[in-house]
């Protein structure tokens, strides 16, 4: 008991550095960059307030768990920006790899317990890990609608870039991708998100 204590601290530990991991949304207030550890915190509460809007019933519990586990492997892969394809060619296996170094700090019945939250997000086949993506998808669009558009300037992402990402959100919540699109929307309106020169 001693050992397995000592492992489950080992890994609780261990999962703080999530706090240094820096994403590129803004905090709503525009003040900094978030960190992994925060956006997991607040697309978990999320899906404890909007599950009402997911396509089928969901277990709230089983949502908040799998959004509390999946960015974990940023420990090591570093958080990927949804509009960098360089970082995304690589991403899966560098996440993999992380799953197995950091789930396995734990004794192995939580280390599998725990392997297998990170697979069921991974893979998007229930309807609980269709709307954590759903909501994972979201709320950096809040926090771009909310800054002004700052990440997505920063980083010269066009509307058409983020209207695709509207149709995984449409996936596991029709309704949140309707908002999303929404704030597209009144994004350009504002000229806080430009079309691009495809547009033009």
């Amino acid at each position: 008991m001693e050992h397995r204590l000592e492992q489950q601290i080992r890994f609780i530990v261990e999962i703080d550095r999530l706090k240094t991991v820096l994403r590129q949304s803004y905090l709503v207030d525009s003040s900094r960059r978030e960190n992994s550890a925060e956006h997991s915190w607040h697309v978990s509460l999320m899906a404890l307030v909007l599950a009402e809007h997911s396509a089928e019933p969901v277990d709230r519990s089983h949502v908040m768990e799998l959004l509390l586990v999946h960015d974990l492997v940023e420990i090591d892969a570093d958080d990927t920006f949804a509009y960098d394809d360089a970082g995304n060619a690589t991403k899966e296996a560098r996440e993999k790899a992380a799953a197995e170094r950091i789930f396995g700090l734990l004794p192995v019945d939580d280390a599998m317990r725990l392997h297998a939250l990170w697979d069921e997000y991974e893979a998007g086949e229930t309807p609980e890990a269709r709307f954590a993506l759903s909501l994972d998808r979201l709320m950096p669009m809040i926090h771009n609608a909310m800054t002004a558009g700052r990440a997505w300037q920063a980083n010269g992402v066009t509307a058409n870039r983020v209207r695709q990402r509207t149709e995984s959100i449409r996936r596991g919540a029709p309704r949140l991708a309707d908002y999303a699109l929404a704030l597209v929307e009144s994004s350009v309106r504002a000229g806080h998100l430009p079309e691009g020169p495809e547009q033009a």
